[in-house]
């Protein structure tokens, strides 16, 4: 009996992604009012005193609490962000947040792809009409949809994460999609937690609707179409012959 045919073999497998789960749906009860901007406004002289005596740990401990926090989807992925600003200006600020998330987004990936990615592959790839035909055009546009769903603001990270695990994406394609699809919305972000000395100050809140703001969305959305232009262009090439 093969690994996968044996139920221990199947659980050890599908462990890692339960595990993310069960952290997950934990981590939503019991750290909201820990990982929110309120703990960050009356911790910040804190964070800052400390950044300024143990800079380089600093970086290491941000770097390592913001992968655990993507890597099992715990609440708090933007207040990160924002702290990331906040103790290191937009750059390097930036880079600590997109490494960070990057290192947190294959985890989970892997996870799914170990649990349950490479079996439902399988039976895609053995399926037959629609779905057989959604999946070869997934495969054929693969930079194209991965650029576009890290891209477009409204599709939820943790859905970002899963999705290429279950189409068969290499792993190579989806960190170097993720590091580079990620970087718009992290720099608005971290540009956002770079100011917030002056939020602070004035005892209000950051506005984190910015990044729909036409000045801010409306890049945003070219760099979306120019994603999906060979999508547009294999489809009009398609029925042309």
């Amino acid at each position: 009996m093969s690994d996968e045919a044996s139920p221990f073999g199947g659980l050890a497998k599908r462990l890692p992604l339960l595990i993310i789960l069960v952290v997950a749906a934990v981590g939503a009860f019991t750290l909201r009012d820990h990982l929110s901007f309120q703990a960050l406004a009356d911790n910040r002289e804190m964070l800052i005193a400390f950044r300024d005596a143990n800079y380089l740990l600093t970086v290491l401990v941000f770097i390592s609490a913001y992968v655990v926090i993507v890597a099992f989807s715990l609440p708090g992925a933007t207040i990160a962000t924002l702290t990331g600003g906040f103790l290191f200006s937009t750059f390097p600020g930036a880079l600590f947040n997109v490494t960070a998330a990057t290192i947190g987004a294959t985890a989970i990936f892997l996870a799914a792809r170990m649990g349950f990615g490479e079996r439902l592959e399988r039976k895609l790839d053995a399926s037959e009409g629609a779905i057989k035909s959604i999946k070869d055009g997934i495969d054929s546009n693969q930079w194209s949809m991965l650029f576009l769903i890290r891209l477009v603001p409204a599709v939820p990270f943790f859905v970002a994460n899963l999705l290429p695990s279950f189409l068969g994406v290499p792993l190579r394609r989806f960190v170097i999609s993720t590091f580079v699809g990620i970087i718009p919305g992290a720099v608005v972000y971290t540009s956002v937690g770079a100011g917030l000395g002056e939020v602070f100050a004035r005892g209000e809140t950051p506005n984190l609707g910015i990044i729909f703001e036409p000045q801010i969305l409306l890049p945003i959305l070219g760099l979306c179409a120019l994603a999906a232009l060979p999508i547009v262009i294999k489809a009009i090439r398609g029925k042309a012959f």
